[in-house]
């Protein structure tokens, strides 16, 4: 196990979800433009994305540019792009040698049209990738992911590819933006918010939620393993009592 904290492997989540947050909170308490903050936050990326892979973390889904983004300025709109598009170009190498497969959730038609390519063909490339899925969510929403999923479901009732009767909780999962993906065990937000910010809306019913002050710039391996310690500490019952959880475990 990285880090001075032991975990117990079979206590890990599968699946851990991070909402990025502070990045100009960080830039502004030093006096500097808030790109510097994106720009310190791309290289947390970095090393938090190795050391997910390194842990043994299956699938890894950050929270990069939101629907709401959209509405920022749009210089530091294009400069978040232009972040995007350069941790792709220069990230390829380390994806294939890692064996990490590269997902994307959202309404990616809105990106520029450069960006939107770049990232279909890092996907494309990492596609065969098998060790850890890492899952970029940009230009994304839940309440518009979980619209966009309901649209797509009418379709194919009207072209009666389902009935009505066939809609339940797995059927419409599958036509959400993470289909074939499990659901967030635990999601950590950072710069001490507390809350989703439309993140995962559906996904995240029984999600744990770990709350950190810490900044996303100056979030590392060290404040990671705070949180996965913290998470393996937690009983995870998904509605059952805990005699009922010991009995189903025996």
């Amino acid at each position: 196990m990285s880090g001075n904290l032991k975990i117990d492997p079979a206590k890990l989540p599968q699946h851990v979800a991070i909402i990025m947050d502070g990045n100009g909170r960080w830039a502004k308490k030093r006096g500097l433009p808030r790109i510097f903050g994106h720009k310190k936050g791309v290289q947390v990326v970095k090393e938090i994305v190795t050391e997910c892979r390194k842990i043994g973390i299956k699938v890894l889904t950050l929270y990069a540019f939101s629907t709401e983004n959209w509405n920022r300025p749009k210089k530091e709109v294009s400069v978040l792009m232009e972040l995007l598009y350069d941790y792709l170009d220069n990230e390829l190498t380390t994806m294939l040698s890692n064996k990490i497969s590269l997902h994307a959730i959202g309404d990616i038609s809105r990106l520029p049209d450069w960006v939107r390519k770049k990232l279909e063909d890092t996907i494309e490339k990492t596609s065969s990738n098998k060790d850890m899925i890492l899952n970029l969510a940009l230009s994304y929403g839940g309440r518009d992911e979980i619209i966009r999923a309901i649209k797509r479901l009418i379709i194919d009732v009207d072209a009666k590819k389902i009935s009505i009767d066939d809609i339940n909780q797995e059927l419409f999962s599958s036509y959400l933006d993470t289909a074939g993906l499990p659901d967030p065990d635990l999601i950590i937000r950072t710069s001490g918010e507390r809350r989703l910010s439309n993140f995962l809306l559906y996904q995240a019913a029984y999600s744990e939620l770990y709350i950190t002050p810490v900044l996303w710039p100056d979030f590392n391996k060290k404040e990671l393993m705070n949180a996965l310690s913290d998470y393996a500490k937690r009983e995870r019952r998904f509605g059952l009592t805990s005699d009922q959880l010991v009995e189903k475990n025996r």
